[in-house]
């Protein structure tokens, strides 16, 4: 079984565009995702501090190799590296796009006084839609983005971005196909899906909120 501390998966080279860290405490057991080659993955979330009171929930994808997923980690707090990244479930008619961290690294930390500095990303991709900029009530300008960060192999994950205030109105100009790198953190947030008329679900979206950005790099 795997050491308790610091483990690591070295089975793929390390991938320089799509970079996450981020502290948190575990809040779920583990849940059987699938299987590849006889490595079982699964799921975990974690709940990661933000400079505010607030907390994002996020999604964790773990191998077996990895981590003892038989032990119960609730509770614990947990320092992980990896990438973010999603793949479409079928929903009926529809694709879902459904996104995670897919963990290469997992320390079980003494302590949670790093908590609140840890949540941090970096991706490295193109532009695949055209931006969709927007001002809520309140006038603060965002810009939603969806930057394709390719993977080895040819696969590419698509990662939800958005950006705010000025980074918002810079990446409003932004063309399908331009070159981008974005530094921020990932966060989760709810929000009503409606499916009929007087019918709604409530559901959690994963996207990375944008501190830094640069467009039309080389």
């Amino acid at each position: 079984m795997p050491r308790e501390g610091r483990n690591t998966m070295m089975t793929d080279k390390v991938i320089e565009n799509n970079k996450v860290s981020m502290i948190g405490e575990v809040i779920s057991d583990f849940e059987f995702s699938h299987e590849v080659f006889g490595e079982g993955f699964y799921m975990v979330d974690v709940s990661v501090n933000r400079l505010s009171s607030q907390a994002d929930i996020i999604p964790l994808m773990v191998s077996e190799r990895l981590v003892d997923i038989t032990k119960d980690f609730r509770g614990m707090i947990v320092e992980v590296s990896g990438q973010f990244r999603s793949y479409n479930r079928h929903e009926g008619t529809r694709n879902r796009l459904v996104l995670s961290i897919f963990v290469r690294e997992w320390e079980i930390l003494e302590n949670d006084s790093e908590m609140s500095k840890t949540n941090q990303i970096f991706l490295e991709g193109f532009i695949c839609k055209p931006p969709i900029y927007r001002k809520t009530p309140l006038g603060r300008e965002i810009a939603d983005l969806l930057v394709a960060v390719n993977r080895p192999y040819g696969k590419s994950d698509y990662i939800p971005c958005i950006a705010w205030g000025r980074n918002a109105r810079y990446a409003s100009g932004f063309e399908v196909g331009g070159k981008i790198r974005i530094w921020g953190r990932v966060q989760s947030r709810e929000y009503m899906k409606k499916l009929g008329e007087n019918e709604g679900e409530k559901r959690v979206a994963y996207e990375v909120s944008v501190s830094k950005l640069e467009y039309g790099v080389e």
